[in-house]
């Protein structure tokens, strides 16, 4: 049972629109707050988008994300499950980035997970672009190599852009393989689609036996069946969760800077994650969400939702 003091303000103590917006109106417990100790998952942002390589706007995403997330009730619709009841949560604010150092922001972020991981608290991130994910699994995963659940519409395998090793938020799960903090074995990639360069991408995940399922396969055999592999896959073990907002089709989702038409709509966003029930997931982001790109904000609410999706799974991890 959660202690009162990390309970959400209601929308019946105080209308959404109102006061300082945090992740899900829960309480804002920076670092070196005295309830810190006592924080189970801890909800924060990552304002950077240096590893973008088309549209910029991703560093907008958390802010915009905290602010729909105050429409977050405390009951699941389905499950009724009342995750902040079950466990202390809490808006840890932003680590903040360098804006003009790519590296030293990577830095800033490792150091910060891994403090998290430290004081056991599992942290569930809004981006920022998908590069984010990188020092966050380096923060987390190096003691031992996590599963992965990953929805997109890119593998972000890719080698790196122009040669040598430049990181980009095409190529963090490739650098998280090789850095052995992603068990290859334990991966599963779900929703690619568009068109591609060429097949580096592919190649490379065949050859580490990573499982990727296009969007054809997945609306050929259904999600049920698709999560049900997923599962399978990544087992009992510790896992983490990235869902980039791309994997959604567009046409619900437009404010991304990469979009790929031909995906999902906002129901089958979220299903894929409550078939993600049962799973060890240690950690989780949902990056990707470009305001400048969707003036009607309508993309942070279903990234706020989803977020939501993906807490009650870590909850029930607990």
């Amino acid at each position: 049972m959660a202690d009162a003091f990390f309970q959400p303000i209601s929308g019946m103590e105080l209308p959404r629109f109102a006061g300082i917006p945090t992740f899900m109106r829960l309480p804002h417990v920076p670092e070196g707050h005295p309830r810190e100790r006592d924080v189970q998952i801890g909800l924060l942002g990552l304002p950077w988008d240096g590893g973008t390589s088309n549209r910029p706007g991703p560093r907008h995403g958390p802010r915009q994300i905290r602010d729909y997330s105050t429409m977050i009730r405390a009951q699941h619709p389905v499950t009724g499950l009342r995750p902040f009841e079950a466990a202390n949560c809490a808006d840890l604010g932003d680590v903040g980035p360098n804006p003009v150092d790519g590296p030293d922001t990577l830095d800033r972020f490792e150091r910060a997970f891994a403090s998290l991981k430290a004081k056991g608290i599992r942290p569930l991130s809004a981006g920022g672009d998908h590069l984010c994910t990188f020092p966050v699994l380096r923060g987390i995963a190096r003691a031992a190599p996590l599963g992965l659940v990953h929805f997109d519409s890119h593998t972000d395998l890719f080698p790196a852009y122009f040669g040598g090793k430049t990181l980009t938020h095409g190529n963090p799960f490739r650098n998280a393989v090789e850095e052995e903090l992603l068990d290859p074995k334990r991966m599963i990639q779900i929703g690619i689609r568009g068109t591609m360069y060429d097949s580096a991408d592919r190649d490379f995940a065949k050859a580490h036996g990573i499982r990727i399922v296009t969007i054809e396969e997945l609306f050929a055999r259904g999600i049920a069946d698709v999560m049900a592999e997923a599962r399978e896959i990544v087992g009992t073990k510790p896992a983490y969760m990235s869902y980039d907002i791309d994997f959604v089709d567009p046409s619900v989702a437009p404010g991304t800077g990469t979009p790929e038409w031909g995906g999902p709509n906002a129901y089958q966003a979220m299903q894929v994650v409550r078939e993600c029930a049962g799973l060890n997931i240690v950690g989780a982001d949902m990056v990707e969400v470009s305001p400048p790109v969707d003036p009607t904000g309508g993309t942070a609410w279903l990234a706020a939702s989803l977020m939501f999706e993906m807490l009650c799974v870590m909850v029930a991890a607990l």
